[in-house]
C-alpha cells in the first residue's frame, strides 16, 4: 500500500511552470471550485470557477456523496495538479463545525484518491494573499478576485472564495512571514503559537 503525500503550507515551494490548480471552499451544501492554471511561477491564468450545489433537504451522508461526486467529475474534466483548500476554522457552532470537518475530508480524500497535491490555507492568509489584509470582508474579497482575473461580474461568494484559495496557493511562498503563518506550532512546554 502506498501513501500519498499532503504537503502543508510550511514546506510548499512556488508552483511551477505547468500547474493547474483548483481551488476548494468547502461546505455541507455548497462547495465553491475555481481553476487556474500557473505558466510561470508567481503567475496564473484564470480558467473557471463555479460552485457546487445539493439540496439542503438531503441528509449529510448524501450531501457529502453528491459533492464528492461533483469534485471527482471536475477533476477528470480539468485535470489538475493540486487541490488547494480553506483550513479548518474555530466556528461559533461545534456541531456546524464538526460537519465542515466532514465535508473538507471527503473532498480531501477525493483529490488524494486522484493523486492530487493537497494543500491547506488558514483564512486569514487567503484574505491577505488577496486583498492585503487577513480580515477583509467577503465583498472585498469577490471584488478584489474580479479586478485581479479580469472578470465580466463579480462571482458567487462560494466561488469567490474558491478562486482567492487558488490564488493564494500561487502566491503564498512570497507573503512576509509565510514559514511561521503556516508551521505547526509547537509541542514543547511553555510554548504558545498566536493565530
Amino acid at each position: 500500500m502506498s501513501a500519498v503525500a499532503s504537503s502543508g503550507g510550511s514546506r510548499l515551494a512556488s508552483p511551477v511552470a505547468g500547474e493547474r490548480i483548483l481551488g476548494v471552499d468547502p461546505g455541507t451544501r455548497v462547495v465553491g471550485y475555481a481553476l487556474v492554471d500557473v505558466p510561470t511561477p508567481g503567475r496564473y491564468d484564470y480558467l473557471e470557477c463555479g460552485v457546487l450545489q445539493v439540496r439542503a433537504s438531503d441528509d449529510l451522508h448524501a450531501r457529502l456523496l453528491e459533492l464528492a461526486s461533483g469534485l471527482r467529475e471536475l477533476i477528470a474534466e480539468f485535470q489538475p495538479t493540486t487541490l488547494a483548500i480553506e483550513q479548518a476554522f474555530h466556528g461559533v457552532n461545534a456541531a456546524s463545525a464538526l460537519k465542515l470537518a466532514e465535508a473538507r475530508g471527503a473532498l480531501k480524500l477525493v483529490a488524494l484518491e486522484s493523486r492530487l497535491r493537497v494543500s491547506e490555507y488558514a483564512p486569514a492568509m487567503i484574505k491577505r494573499a488577496v486583498v492585503g489584509r487577513g480580515r477583509a470582508t467577503k465583498a472585498e474579497v469577490q471584488a478584489r478576485v474580479r479586478l485581479l482575473c479580469r472578470l465580466s461580474k463579480i462571482p458567487k461568494p462560494d466561488a469567490a472564495d474558491a478562486l482567492a484559495i487558488a490564488i493564494c496557493h500561487v502566491q503564498a511562498s512570497r507573503l512576509p512571514n509565510f514559514e511561521s503563518k503556516t508551521r505547526p506550532r509547537s509541542r514543547r512546554a511553555g510554548k504558545t503559537g498566536k493565530s
